[in-house]
């Protein structure tokens, strides 16, 4: 049995398996088949919407209609294929990030996480007599015991409810980053140094609310003991997305992976993203360029995230990002977590979880 020394995770009213959770990554890098894989070895396999519809035909004339069909299709698809929790990842910065998390929710999805942004919409927003439905499935994902307690006294005095589990991303992580540029290198905002406070923090709302609120790391967290250690500071699951790519059931292309395994640790670099946050990728010759002032040439359909100053970007991320997952690395670059350079071989989700657990279990008892 897989994570047999590991407590429980439980989010709510639901039980996980395994205390893992798979990180969404856009644009079509965590479809149904990585999400699927997941959630077939007891973890909670997450579905990434950013971008999702430039994977349709018409995303460059219906952009709302392609992101629509594509994620009802893909949550359809994860569902047949696993009896398993499914969850949602969806970027509030998003333009119609409250129509994806309406649609997860009446599509049967487990769990909707929600980052880039705070999660505080109006009660009358909410489709007629759902708000309770809704908001008990969303999870938060936040950098900070001050994002903490701005959604929850929010989620408090409008909803009456806070939610049941958050997400705690640390400055390790891949693709866009909740932190300052001046930040991410600065041990004080390390994972290990927020989560203190935000875990007596959210003991307080535990106290008020008299409910269970589970804690989950994310951020550089690659192998089973880096998950037993994490454990043990006081958190209840982890999230892990760069360790995922490198597994046979991700949805991206085999060239993006290849990023992956050739890459070393000088190749993962910060990057400034056209929509004002540092992200973290893979150095290639495409960002070579961007950095050099050479501009990639594109026309915005639809300006699929609020924050984006399309008109004065050096590129269209949505469509670098897209080019990437379909292998077209000359179009575009990979998004990567500060471990990505450990990766050394494409192995099944089946045996990556073996892994993880083998080492989790080790570390217990060592």
């Amino acid at each position: 049995m897989n994570f047999e020394k590991a407590p429980k995770l439980r989010m709510g009213n639901l039980d996980v398996g395994i205390p893992i959770i798979q990180g969404g990554m856009g644009v079509g890098i965590s479809l149904s088949g990585l999400a699927s894989a997941v959630a077939n070895e007891g973890g909670i396999g997450v579905i990434a919407t950013a971008g999702i519809g430039m994977l349709e035909p018409d995303f460059n004339v219906n952009f709302t209609g392609a992101n629509e069909r594509a994620l009802s299709k893909e949550i359809k698809k994860a569902k047949s294929m696993t009896d398993g929790a499914i969850g949602i990842n969806i970027m509030t910065a998003l333009s119609d990030s409250d129509n994806l998390v309406d649609i997860s929710i009446e599509e049967g999805a487990d769990f909707v996480f929600l980052g880039a942004g705070l999660p505080m919409r109006r009660a009358s927003t909410f489709p007629e007599g759902k708000l309770l439905r809704t908001v008990e499935r969303i999870i938060p994902i936040v950098s900070s015991a001050r994002a903490v307690k701005i959604i929850f006294n929010y989620w408090a005095k409008n909803y009456n409810y806070v939610p049941n589990a958050i997400v705690v991303e640390g400055p390790l992580a891949g693709g866009h980053l909740g932190f300052k540029r001046e930040q991410i290198d600065n041990p004080d905002y390390s994972l290990e140094k927020i989560l203190p406070e935000i875990i007596s923090l959210v003991k307080s709302y535990e106290q008020q609310f008299g409910k269970k609120i589970a804690i989950i790391a994310a951020g550089g967290i690659y192998t089973g003991e880096d998950i037993y250690k994490v454990i043990r500071s006081g958190v209840q699951g982890v999230q892990m997305a760069t360790r995922f790519v490198t597994t046979f059931e991700c949805d991206a292309d085999i060239k993006f992976k290849q990023e992956y395994l050739e890459c070393k640790k000088e190749d993962i670099i910060i990057i400034n993203s056209p929509v004002g946050l540092p992200g973290r990728a893979i150095k290639n010759k495409f960002l070579e360029d961007v950095v050099s002032g050479i501009k990639q040439p594109f026309k915005c359909f639809w300006r699929c995230l609020k924050v984006c100053d399309y008109k004065n970007a050096p590129y269209c991320i949505g469509l670098a990002l897209t080019n990437a997952k379909k292998g077209d690395l000359k179009g575009g670059f990979a998004f990567a977590g500060a471990n990505a350079y450990r990766a050394e071989e494409i192995i099944s989700v089946k045996t990556l979880i073996e892994t993880l657990s083998n080492e989790y279990n080790q570390a217990s008892i060592s």
